[in-house]
């Protein structure tokens, strides 16, 4: 996947300033499912509502538009994702064709007025461009509604080392004195968790190779870090911004959150990294316009004027702008879908001959998540896991 790195940049830059408001009760983003669509709206805009959205995009509105042309033909390219964009007016509602032909193999259609066969269609298009992972489009058409723009975009891949399900009990921190879900696995491959020193303190990261060229790396800061702040600094450690130490190098004891080094005797002259964690399913819906600022929004959302020219000789403001996003982590993969629609309107014991460095990671509390894509180092979503799983015991005596 090729993608100018002056739009991941951007993209990625967006990512972290929306995660940095995540609170602790959990939730997933995709700012990849955002920046394109705020980037062929700034393309149409003009005045104020123009200028915010260009900060919020990091970039000027005619180079963002083709960067988001060429970030979602990339996506749509890359193994095991998909990327749609969709585009609905009203019956009435004359668009300018300059503006139309710049969204990449659009949806379009038009609006046909009964509000509930409308929301119909959109609610299908939404299912369908994320293989049924967001079935309902997250704006409510009705009588008001002038315009619609969305993108879905969805993205499946498979571990290369599957993990094993289990459970696991932690003894301290929040998620104490449960019996959780947990997912185990064993590597050789120390180079697979680092410990980056951010600003925040020392952040533990661990990356869970798919096959596809996406990975998730797991997060794990130091227990009274916040949310917004692990996921920064998993997002400078991605952009080389701070300097991480592999697991190789890591000096014995406990380097870093969730970790334990240590030397031991072994049957095998291999190292061993042992990593426990919780699987996890999370939905989120984001009112993008409750942090419309972050967003560039503020002055698009004033319907006493017109803010889009370039997209219509009619008078437009944002009325509403929503993402409806999901993620989930097994034990053999992971998948993550994202909708965005804005709205315009008016075992044994071996002999064990050799020493050798071994590495047990826990991520049993609260911890977040970034799904990269591994060339481009491209985030696709991030969150934040703050309710683990419990463990089902099986009913021996059921019939």
């Amino acid at each position: 996947m090729r993608v100018a790195t002056p739009t991941i940049r951007a993209v990625n830059g967006l990512t972290a300033r929306w995660a940095g408001t995540l609170a602790g009760e959990g939730g997933v983003l995709s700012a990849t499912g955002v920046w394109p669509l705020l980037a062929f709206l700034a393309d149409g805009a003009a005045g104020p509502a123009r200028t915010e959205l260009e900060d919020a995009l990091g970039m000027r509105a005619a180079e963002a538009a083709e960067g988001a042309r060429g970030l979602l033909g990339a996506l749509g390219a890359m193994r095991g994702s998909a990327s749609a964009i969709g585009l609905w007016a009203g019956p009435d509602l004359a668009l300018h064709e300059r503006w139309v032909t710049g969204l990449p193999e659009a949806t379009l259609g038009r609006f046909t007025g009964d509000a509930q066969k409308d929301g119909q269609i959109l609610d299908a298009w939404a299912s369908e461009r994320t293989g049924g992972l967001v079935p309902v489009m997250p704006v409510v058409v009705d009588a008001g509604t002038k315009l619609v723009l969305a993108a879905a975009q969805a993205v499946r891949t498979r571990w290369l080392q599957p993990f094993v399900e289990s459970d696991m009990a932690p003894e301290y921190g929040p998620w104490a004195g449960r019996c959780l879900a947990g997912l185990r696995r064993g590597t050789s491959l120390l180079d697979r968790v680092g410990v980056a020193r951010t600003a925040a303190g020392p952040l533990t990261v661990l990356k869970v190779l798919g096959d596809t060229g996406v990975d998730v790396h797991l997060l794990l800061g130091e227990e009274e870090t916040p949310p917004g702040a692990v996921l920064r600094g998993g997002l400078d450690a991605l952009a080389g911004g701070c300097p991480t130490v592999p697991g190789d190098l890591l000096p014995l004891g406990e380097p870093g959150p969730g970790l334990n080094v240590r030397n031991m005797r072994s049957s095998h002259r291999e190292p061993t990294l042992s990593v426990t964690t919780s699987p996890f399913s999370l939905t989120a819906d984001h009112d993008l316009l409750a942090n419309a600022g972050l967003f560039g929004l503020t002055a698009a959302m004033d319907d006493g004027y017109g803010h889009f020219p370039g997209v219509s000789g009619f008078p437009l403001a944002i009325a509403s702008a929503r993402q409806t996003a999901l993620a989930r982590f097994d034990a053999t993969g992971f998948e993550a879908a994202s909708v965005t629609a804005m709205e315009a309107v008016a075992g044994g014991i071996p002999d064990l001959p050799y020493v050798t460095r071994s590495i047990d990671l826990d991520f049993d509390r609260p911890f977040g998540f970034l799904t990269v894509h591994r060339t481009s180092r491209l985030v696709l979503t991030a969150g934040w896991v703050a309710e683990p799983v419990e463990y089902v015991f099986e009913d021996d005596d059921a019939a």
